[in-house]
C-alpha cells in the first residue's frame, strides 16, 4: 500500500512516523526515531536525526541538518544551510548523557545560513536573519540579526517582517490633546508638562491627573547594554507608567492581539501600561535612564512571564 506521503526514490527514509501529504526530496536521510508532521516539505540534501520532532506545514530547505534534541513547531520556515547544534562542548567520540534541547516555536522563520546554538528557545513568530549566530533565546515576535544575534525589532502581530507598528501620537497632540490611545488594549501615551529656560529645564507630572494612578513604588533602569531587552512580562494587577528621563528607549506593547512600538525619547513623554499588557523595552541608548512608577508593591505572583500563558489568559478575557 502506498504511504500517504511522498518520498523521492533517492532519499533514505527510515522513519514511519510521517504525516499525510509530507514531501521528502532526493538525498534526504531520515533516521528511524524522527517524527515528522503533516504537509511538511523537506528539500534535498537534509539530514534528520532520531530524537527530532518537526511540526505540521513546516518547510526545511536544502542542506539543513536537524540533530537530536531539536524540536520544530508548526508552520516553521528553516532556510537553506541553517546549522542547528546540540552540544556546547563537542569532542570527537565523546557524547553527553543527554543532548541539549532546542525549541523552535510555531510560525518562526530562520534565514539561510543562520547558526542556532544548543539549548535555546526561539519564540513564536520570531524571525532570525540570514547568517545570524543565535547565542541566546529569542523572545516571541523578536527580529534578530548579526553575530552574535541582537534584537533589532519586533514582528507585527499579522506576521509581517517589520517592526511593530510605530505610534504617531504627535498627530493626536496637534489637536491639543495630552493623551493619545495606542490601539493596544488600554495603553495610552501622555504628554507631560515641560518647561525650558536659560536656568535649565523642568518636567512635571501630577499623580492621578497626568499619571493615572497613585504609585506605591518606583524603579530606575539604567546602564543597559544596547543589545539587551528588558521587561518581557505582564501583570495581573499592577499598572506601570514609564518615562525615559534621559536618552531614549523603545517600548513594545502587546495585548495578545495587537502590538505597537512607542519611542520614549523625551522626559515630556510617558506611557501607561495597564494590567494584562505585555511590555518589552529595548533599543536603549547608551545614556538611557528609564523611570517606572508602579501602582503596587512588588509581588512575584503578580507577574506573567510566559508569553504563551499570557496569550491564553488574554484570549479568555477577550471572549
Amino acid at each position: 500500500m502506498q504511504p500517504p506521503y511522498f518520498v523521492h526514490p533517492a532519499a533514505d527514509v527510515q522513519s514511519e512516523a510521517i504525516g499525510d501529504r509530507t514531501r521528502i526530496w532526493q538525498f534526504v536521510v531520515v533516521l528511524p526515531g524522527a517524527k515528522i508532521g503533516k504537509d511538511v516539505n523537506i528539500c534535498s540534501h537534509c539530514f534528520i536525526e532520531n530524537d527530532v520532532y518537526i511540526g505540521d506545514r513546516t518547510t526545511v530547505k536544502c542542506g539543513v541538518q536537524v540533530w537530536d534534541g531539536v524540536r520544530l513547531g508548526d508552520d516553521v520556515f528553516v532556510g537553506p544551510n541553517v546549522t542547528f547544534t546540540n552540544d556546547k562542548f563537542p569532542r570527537s567520540k565523546v557524547f553527553p548523557e543527554k543532548f541539549a534541547e532546542t525549541q523552535v516555536e510555531n510560525n518562526v522563520s530562520i534565514g539561510g545560513g543562520a547558526v542556532i546554538l544548543p539549548g535555546l528557545t526561539i519564540g513564536t513568530h520570531a524571525m532570525v536573519g540570514a547568517g545570524a549566530v543565535v547565542t541566546k533565546s529569542v523572545p516571541p515576535y523578536g527580529i534578530v540579526t548579526g553575530n552574535p544575534a541582537r534584537i533589532v525589532g519586533y514582528v507585527e502581530t499579522s506576521g509581517r517582517a517589520a517592526s511593530a507598528r510605530a505610534v504617531n501620537f504627535q498627530a493626536a497632540w496637534s489637536g491639543g490633546e495630552n493623551i493619545a490611545r495606542v490601539g493596544v488594549g488600554d495603553v495610552t501615551i501622555h504628554r507631560l508638562k515641560y518647561i525650558g529656560d536659560m536656568r535649565g529645564d523642568l518636567s512635571v507630572g501630577e499623580f492621578q491627573k497626568d499619571i493615572p494612578f497613585e504609585p506605591k513604588r518606583y524603579f530606575l533602569v539604567l546602564n543597559v547594554p544596547s543589545e539587551k531587552t528588558r521587561g518581557e512580562h505582564a501583570h495581573h494587577r499592577c499598572h506601570q507608567f514609564l518615562v525615559c528621563v534621559r536618552g531614549s528607549c523603545a517600548v513594545v506593547v502587546d495585548d495578545g492581539k495587537n502590538r505597537a512600538e512607542v519611542l520614549l525619547n523625551s522626559p515630556a513623554i510617558g506611557v501607561h501600561l495597564p494590567p494584562y499588557v505585555w511590555g518589552i523595552q529595548y533599543k536603549y541608548s547608551l545614556d538611557a535612564l528609564l523611570l517606572v512608577f508602579a501602582s503596587e508593591y512588588y509581588d512575584g505572583d503578580d507577574y506573567i512571564r510566559d508569553y504563551a500563558e499570557f496569550c491564553e489568559i488574554t484570549s479568555k478575557r477577550q471572549r
